[in-house]
């Protein structure tokens, strides 16, 4: 295979990686230009600005995944429908510049009269696929809106999304919790699992949330360990609704800080936790040449 520029535009943050032959990271960057931030949409000069260097006349194509390709972004491409994979997503690539740059469609999952969307994580899975030498699999990709995604023979056939990270922003910034809780502070394992555990017990999640502001005024929770118990009620919760492997891992893919929160409450239910970060990006978009 010829070099690769990989490109993960996303709503924060870009971030891109030159690839060589074998699929080998030569050099990274990384700027705080996601969709939300480039200056009058001028996304073709904010591209050229961070890769004009990589991106040589004659030299290496470039694949673009992430929210560059939504309605807000640099162009719209649209999404491929479930089961997918990488050839499927390879056949729908959208083409900036013929053979140069491209961004790489989301994939989109029927449920009912209420369909759900990817972008980005698409990418990730094919990657995570690609390193673990997997076909089949549940993958979990934690964030402001968390993806649970299964596999099968290489393809993708159903996901769902669950808004885990904007609803703690939600209670952890602008409710009466916000209050009681210290968003900065770093994990509390114990009293994560103890949220975990909790919203196991089925008394529902907007009962159990007024729950961190009781124990707060009784003095059972500290402001930091409210926040790690808040954040394991609404992982529990997501984990509530799914069916766990009984054999086998679940592959989660995503920051350290995340994962380790997931690989953390995964383990608390029994099951084997595999992990990938940042490299699953730049797999997946090798996956797609």
């Amino acid at each position: 295979m010829p070099r690769l520029i990989a490109v993960d535009w996303g709503t924060t943050s870009l971030r891109g990686a030159l690839l060589d032959e074998a699929g080998e990271v030569l050099e990274e960057k990384s700027a705080p230009l996601g969709i939300l931030s480039v200056p009058n949409g001028d996304f073709a000069g904010v591209f050229a600005e961070q890769f004009s260097d990589w991106m040589k006349p004659g030299g290496a194509p470039c694949l673009i995944s992430g929210m560059a390709g939504s309605r807000q972004g640099w162009v719209e491409a649209p999404y491929v429908a479930c089961p997918a994979g990488p050839a499927e997503l390879a056949r729908h690539l959208h083409w900036i510049e013929r053979g140069r740059i491209a961004i790489v469609p989301g994939l989109s999952d029927a449920q009912g009269d209420v369909p759900d969307v990817m972008r980005g994580e698409e990418v990730q899975i094919f990657g995570a696929m690609r390193l673990a030498g997997l076909s089949d699999g549940l993958f979990v990709l934690p964030g402001t809106h968390s993806k649970w995604a299964t596999v099968r023979g290489g393809r993708v056939t159903g996901f769902r999304t669950f808004m885990t990270g904007e609803a703690y922003g939600l209670f952890a910034q602008h409710s009466i919790l916000a209050r009681t809780l210290d968003a900065a502070a770093p994990l509390d394992a114990e009293a994560f699992l103890h949220g975990v555990t909790r919203a196991g017990s089925g008394e529902g999640l907007l009962h159990d949330a007024f729950g961190v502001r009781t124990l707060g005024l009784f003095g059972r929770l500290s402001p930091a360990q409210s926040a790690s118990y808040l954040s394991g009620l609404l992982v529990g919760e997501e984990l509530r609704q799914q069916k766990l492997p009984e054999r086998g891992e679940v592959i989660v893919i995503g920051a350290a800080a995340l994962v380790e929160r997931y690989a953390l409450a995964l383990g608390a239910k029994g099951a084997k936790v595999r992990t990938f970060g940042a490299n699953a990006t730049w797999a997946g978009l090798r996956s797609l040449q």
